[in-house]
């Protein structure tokens, strides 16, 4: 896991190893200030001159400016380090999504992906700002602050070493009750974010049936669930400070009682003041680094858990990939099933046993009711999925033996649920080619009758569109995402009920002029109306994962009782 983490580190390797030696620095110049206190308060006790107090108060100036400059670069180092270390990791998070299938991201809700990719990445740099300074300089202050003190103050310096078992033991405690509570609170992480995101998405609707309330409540539900098991953990974490806070008074009280004991025993032989003096800094510096690590041990803890979920994107393999030499060109548009069935691996299949040829430049309607699996059908011709059993062939060769890119840059599909993005109107058609003319995206537009409502806009293309395009209406955003398929002029254009929110007028004009525009393209239709399809050469009637009946408009009026219910339903006269 931290090898793969660490792997997003690249070009910050730098920073993070100066980071360490920059502390290092610090701790050393930290370390050395209370010995020279120590022989400061000596020399005055036994009457130096004015001389020596200047040279070594200027000795400690001098140490205290190199200890804030180490400071300073260790701290410029680190932040350069860490913040560096989340951007790569977000980025690396994010191209690793891009190349998922729909079999990937059907594994994660889009909450989840977003929760690990903020909030889990922000917790992994926090971790790891203290990892290359903190769990740096702790061990180090230790260290030298222990070995210090046992130069300086002998056998009384045991103390701080006696503190260490009764430390460690409370902070296992902490980490093995609070690692399960951080376990459960990503997962509450994740429904309070799914459930702030489908009441943004579906604001319109929750205002539309006056269920505000009840989404407060569910809301209030999720967040009380994850405050109730965040105020679990932070219980148990809040004993890390009392048990530092413990430690720290009872070595200093031990030193004052012991200590003095010691000088006044000893008459300052075996032990003096200026002794004292360091042992109490050592003992502050010792403590103080110990409850800094305590702190980092409970933000490693927490970060741990976010680290799990983080690689569990970076590590999840894509289902579907393209082959190492894979075709490059699709020859025509024709399309073939044989024998295909396909399941999403809930055990049942969506498709079953289908066998379709569709020769290239015929229009193909494809009809059927609710959940007859004609958008599965079509979205295995693309590869978005991967059929379960059979072979789907495009221009002749099975689609798993094509490039993905090349496969789906000439086939373009417009998907049941219209995608616009934040941006302009022009920005949003490019993404069907990004090197388009004006006069090329005006002429889809034509073609899909998005010109009619564009020329009435006051910025015409350059019109802003919210996301997913909240300030257009329903028929609008279709047009505009046929358009944007029609600008990469592909060998089979798909069109998934892409024209539902028209009226049969605007219908009728757009299968029109998509005859006008690519008469040699493969073009299926899905539609709710056979209206919409019953000009296509031929139809598929689709029912319950299966291919019922293919034909003309005329023939399945006589031959397919499904197709003659939907026709009889739509145009029956009241």
């Amino acid at each position: 896991m931290y090898t793969k983490l660490f792997a997003s580190i690249r070009e910050y390797k730098r920073p993070s190893l100066e980071a360490p030696v920059y502390v290092s620095l610090e701790v050393v110049m930290e370390c050395l200030i209370p010995f020279i206190v120590a022989r400061l308060v000596n020399q005055v006790r036994a009457g130096c001159s004015l001389g020596e107090l200047f040279r070594d108060g200027g000795i400690l100036v001098v140490m205290a400016f190199m200890s804030l400059w180490f400071g300073i670069l260790a701290g410029n180092a680190c932040s350069t380090a860490s913040c560096g270390f989340a951007r790569n990791l977000r980025s690396d998070m994010f191209r690793a999504v891009q190349k998922f299938s729909f079999a990937n991201i059907d594994k994660f809700s889009a909450a989840s992906l977003i929760t690990r990719i903020t909030t889990d990445v922000a917790n992994v740099q926090q971790a790891y700002m203290m990892l290359v300074r903190t769990v740096i300089r702790g061990p180090l202050m230790v260290v030298f602050a222990c070995v210090m003190a046992f130069v300086m103050g002998g056998r009384t310096a045991w103390v701080y070493l006696g503190v260490v078992p009764f430390l460690a033991l409370g902070l296992f405690g902490i980490a093995r009750y609070a690692m399960p509570v951080f376990r459960r609170l990503f997962v509450k992480y994740d429904r309070l974010n799914e459930s702030i995101q489908e009441n943004v998405q579906g604001v319109r609707v929750v205002k539309a049936f006056v269920r505000e309330d009840f989404e407060k409540e569910k809301f209030a539900r999720a967040a009380g669930e994850l405050c109730g098991d965040f105020t679990r953990a932070e219980r148990v974490l809040a004993f890390n400070n009392p048990i530092m806070q413990l430690s720290m008074y009872t070595v200093t009280l031990f030193i004052l009682y012991y200590g003095t004991y010691r000088v006044v025993v000893s008459r300052g032989l075996d032990l003096n003041v200026g002794q004292i003096s360091a042992l109490m800094t050592y003992g502050v510096q010792i403590l103080g680094s110990l409850m800094r690590m305590s702190m980092v041990f409970v933000m490693v803890t927490l970060a741990r858990e976010s680290a799990v979920r983080i690689v569990e994107v970076l590590e999840e393999v894509p289902e579907i990939t393209s082959p190492a030499d894979g075709l490059s060109e699709v020859a025509d548009g024709s399309i073939e099933f044989e024998h295909v069935s396909f399941s999403y691996g809930e055990g049942t299949f969506a498709l079953h046993n289908v066998n379709i040829r569709i020769a290239s430049g015929e229009t193909v309607g494809i009809i059927g009711g609710t959940g007859s699996s004609k958008t599965t059908l079509v979205q295995l011709i693309p590869r978005l999925y991967d059929a379960s059993q059979g072979v789907v062939r495009v221009g002749g060769h099975d689609v798993r033996n094509y490039d993905i890119e090349a496969l789906r840059n000439n086939v373009a599909v417009v998907l049941q649920k219209n995608e616009l993005f934040s941006g302009t109107i022009r920005e949003n058609l490019l993404w069907g080619n990004k090197n388009a003319t004006d006069a090329e995206i005006r002429e889809v537009c034509r073609i899909a009758c998005a010109d009619e409502f564009i020329d009435r806009l006051p910025q015409k293309l350059d019109t802003w569109t919210e996301q997913n395009g909240t300030n257009l209406s329903g028929g609008q955003k279709q047009r505009l995402c046929l358009a944007r398929a029609l600008l990469k002029k592909p060998k089979v254009l798909i069109l998934d009920d892409s024209t539902s929110a028209v009226d049969t007028h605007t219908d009728a004009k757009i299968r029109s002029g998509l005859r006008e525009y690519m008469p040699g393209a493969t073009k299926i239709i899905i539609a709710q109306r056979i209206l919409s399809v019953q000009d296509a050469d031929r139809i598929i009637v689709m029912d319950k994962g299966e291919v019922d009946a293919v034909g003309t408009h005329e023939e399945l009026l006589k031959s397919c009782e499904i197709y003659g219910e939907i026709y009889a339903s739509q145009n029956r006269e009241f």
